[in-house]
């Protein structure tokens, strides 16, 4: 089954405290999405291979290493457009292709309304990201693409977890790794995490009045 990280760091949960807060403005909870991301970015790239290069320092030659990965950032529309910038600042060289979904309130399944993968698949590792994994539904639709478009190494790297959703994403997909700060208490009967942070997209974009 998926190897499930949480990464619990002070800093972590700290930002963690005061995203949830539902005072917390659209503009702080913006940059602490975007920091959210790079810190839990930062241990979803732990076991990235290396490769040695040799280097010229001021002093001497000097054996250093490089990631010789080519890596695709793929934000799920639009919430996880947050965590973009925040791991694309730590891995400038990587790429974002987006993918989109709307949820049917009805039924609570996705539906697929955007796809920028380009045709062609150079990318030896795909980071799908979304704050959170709620019915596990979009991230389940969206590595569905992603294994079409030929990836072989997929991670999936979240702010806030539901039981539910990681055991769907875990039933559906084994092979993907999950990364997320934590792990909530259940979903509601709208499919939203309980406690949660409410509606990322709506929360970073204030579109919830």
């Amino acid at each position: 089954m998926s190897n499930v990280t949480i990464t619990n760091h002070p800093l972590i949960e700290h930002k963690l405290s005061i995203l949830r807060d539902v005072h917390t403005n659209p503009t702080v909870f913006r940059h602490l999405v975007n920091e959210l991301g790079a810190l839990l970015c930062y241990e979803a790239t732990r076991d990235l291979p290396l490769c040695p290069v040799e280097v010229q320092t001021p002093l001497s030659m000097t054996t250093a290493y490089e990631m010789k990965e080519s890596i695709a950032l793929i934000p799920i529309l639009r919430a996880g457009l947050g965590m973009v910038e925040g791991i694309w600042d730590l891995i400038p060289n990587a790429h974002v292709f987006h993918i989109g979904f709307y949820r049917n309130e009805k039924t609570l399944q996705p539906v697929e309304y955007y796809n920028k993968l380009p045709k062609d698949h150079p990318f030896n590792i795909s980071f799908i990201l979304d704050p959170m994994l709620a019915t596990g539904g979009s991230a389940i639709a969206t590595t569905n693409i992603v294994k079409k478009w030929g990836a072989q190494t997929i991670k999936f790297v979240g702010i806030i977890g539901a039981p539910e959703g990681i055991k769907a994403l875990q039933e559906a997909h084994p092979d993907v790794d999950i990364h997320l700060a934590a792990i909530d208490d259940h979903l509601n009967d709208k499919g939203y995490i309980v406690p949660g942070l409410g509606d990322a997209g709506d929360r970073q974009f204030g579109t919830v009045f």
